[in-house]
């Protein structure tokens, strides 16, 4: 009688913490992720290349693409993210997509977006110029462990309003994970989207603060 009493006792106290410490666990999961890593500050500024109008990293969040003179071997690469990311974020306004490239592919460039413009946005596409010098200074400030070849990487990046480059410092399958490679769907879809969602859920949560903080100043005055 008294091991069957027991029995019930454990099995209602492990029914009874299962939930505990499930929550325990998720609630300090938020935490950790409420803001996406920093793993670069203060990039260079696109503000000094030539672009179709003013154009900079500051007070946007801005996917970051070096995508070299090649871009019609890039279709593959563009139209995973742009299905992937950018359709679902176009809609921001403080959200763009900035492709970089070498003075000489200006040409190419328009082409290259009119031939996407039946599929996507691509009037939310920003094209920056510039020579391979100012382009190099510009990626080597990511201090990413990627290299361009000859203007070109795969890889994307994530650059906050403040000019900082966000990714993350604990992944699963790279430890730092400072861009998203754009020729892997899996990537794409499983990481960089969760990671934008990271980022615009923090500034979205910062303005709301903002906006209850002063409401409650003008309410005391």
């Amino acid at each position: 009688m008294k091991k069957g009493i027991i029995k019930k006792f454990v099995v209602l106290a492990v029914l009874f913490a299962l939930p505990i410490i499930a929550y325990l666990f998720f609630a300090s999961g938020k935490n950790n992720f409420a803001k996406l890593p920093v793993l670069t500050e203060q990039v260079s500024d696109i503000s000094a290349l030539d672009s179709e109008q003013s154009l900079s990293f500051k007070d946007k969040i801005s996917i970051v693409a070096f995508f070299g003179t090649n871009l019609e071997g890039l279709k593959g690469n563009t139209f995973n993210l742009d299905q992937k990311i950018l359709e679902k974020y176009y809609e921001f306004n403080d959200f763009q997509f900035v492709v970089i490239l070498p003075e000489e592919a200006r040409e190419e460039a328009e082409a290259f977006r009119k031939e996407f413009s039946g599929i996507s946005k691509t009037e939310k596409w920003k094209f920056a110029f510039g020579s391979r010098e100012e382009i190099q200074k510009v990626f080597k400030s990511f201090e990413s462990p990627h290299k361009l070849d000859d203007a070109y990487t795969p890889y994307v990046f994530i650059i906050d309003k403040d000019l900082n480059l966000r990714g993350r410092d604990n992944d699963e399958d790279h430890g730092e994970l400072y861009a998203y490679d754009s020729r892997s769907v899996a990537e794409l879809n499983n990481k960089m989207d969760d990671d934008v969602k990271v980022i615009l859920a923090e500034y979205r949560l910062a303005l709301k603060k903002n906006n209850n903080e002063s409401k409650s100043i003008l309410k005391k005055q």
